[in-house]
């Protein structure tokens, strides 16, 4: 202490010491590993049943002529070259022509669902150029932007003249479970 007397009498009279004020140091609670994993999930999944989850509140516009596409990682170059040449058989196709942005938002999240419920690979979403509206093709670029934030599309790309051309688009989607067995069992037979 002998320090601190010497250094108040260094200071001087006209300096005081600052006031503080009782502090309390929070922690986060930590939870265990497998509680917050099994939450995360279970809050994933049910933004994944939810078509509200699809995005409804900013689009980078696309022209009416522009070529949209996508392709995660993983999707090989061999098959998407023969998937955006419009070589794959379409299994089904939605027609989104006089639908305002938010019906659209809803029957594109429930397509992609239904097409994932009953195995299906490519489809095929006609979303019209939108040339002749007053914000050209604009559901063009909510359907781009909402194909990217779906999990089971794994690439999309503008369809090919005969298919719908600029006004469509080919969807390809993830492969289910019970289809990566069927196939695994027919090359175990061969």
């Amino acid at each position: 202490m002998e320090d601190f007397s010497e250094f108040q009498e260094a200071m001087g009279d006209d300096v005081t010491p600052l006031k503080t004020e009782k502090r309390v140091l929070l922690r986060k609670q930590t939870q265990a590993g497998a509680s917050l994993a099994a939450r995360r999930k279970a809050a994933e999944t049910q933004v994944q049943q939810d078509p509200n989850h699809l995005s409804d509140s900013y689009v980078d516009m696309v022209k009416p002529y522009d070529l949209i596409s996508f392709k995660r990682d993983g999707v090989q170059e061999g098959v998407y070259r023969k998937f955006r040449l419009g070589k794959y058989e379409i299994d089904a196709r939605l027609d989104l022509h006089r639908r305002t942005v938010e019906q659209a938002r809803q029957e594109v999240y429930r397509f992609i669902a239904d097409a994932m419920r009953y195995d299906l690979r490519t489809v095929t979403i006609l979303h019209g150029k939108g040339e002749k509206e007053a914000t050209p093709a604009l559901l063009k670029s909510w359907v781009n932007k909402w194909l990217r934030e779906l999990d089971d599309v794994l690439a999309f790309h503008s369809c090919q003249p005969h298919h719908g051309g600029y006004g469509a688009v080919y969807v390809m989607l993830r492969k289910s479970e019970r289809k990566k067995q069927e196939t695994r069992d027919k090359l175990r037979i061969k």
